[in-house]
């Protein structure tokens, strides 16, 4: 170990120990697209992101046709809009488990997983939007003894 005299050696040797930041790089598969698996609820999305003029299709329908709530379309935009790359990517998701809401959430993480796997550069944008992290709440499990995971049989006194 290095010999230190002042506080200016101590920071030499910090830096120079410091681990680099770590470097994201782009995953393509074999046909030059990026995919991601993405989940919240019990729903999982598997996702496929191209070059192209902005089609987003779910389970072979049209995302509008597919999620007929607006608010359930506006979900699946969000990271392609933050990250402003509308109508520059082709989307193919396949959903499978939960319902719309939960099926939503998970190709909206499924997408921003693919966008930065396809442009690293969008991880920063995407992260600070809470794109990329996992929504892990899920439905509580009923307990023996409770009419609900937590609500009692209603009291009787008599």
């Amino acid at each position: 170990m290095a010999e230190l005299n002042s506080l200016a050696d101590l920071g030499a040797v910090a830096a120079s120990t410091q681990a680099a930041a770590p470097v994201h790089v782009q995953k393509l598969d074999a046909k030059g697209r990026a995919y991601a698996t993405g989940k919240r609820k019990d729903a999982v999305a598997r996702v496929w992101i191209k070059p192209g003029s902005g089609k987003i299709v779910v389970n072979d329908k049209e995302y509008g046709q597919y999620f007929a709530r607006p608010v359930l379309q506006m979900i699946l935009q969000q990271p392609i809009v933050a990250a402003n790359r509308a109508g520059q990517y082709d989307v193919i998701a396949t959903v499978a488990g939960g319902g719309l809401s939960g099926q939503a959430g998970a190709v909206r993480h499924g997408i921003s997983k693919a966008l930065t796997y396809f442009e690293p550069a969008l991880r920063g944008v995407l992260k600070k939007g809470g794109f990329l992290t996992r929504d892990s709440r899920v439905v509580e499990r009923k307990k023996y003894g409770k009419a609900k995971a937590r609500r009692s049989f209603q009291f009787s006194k008599r």
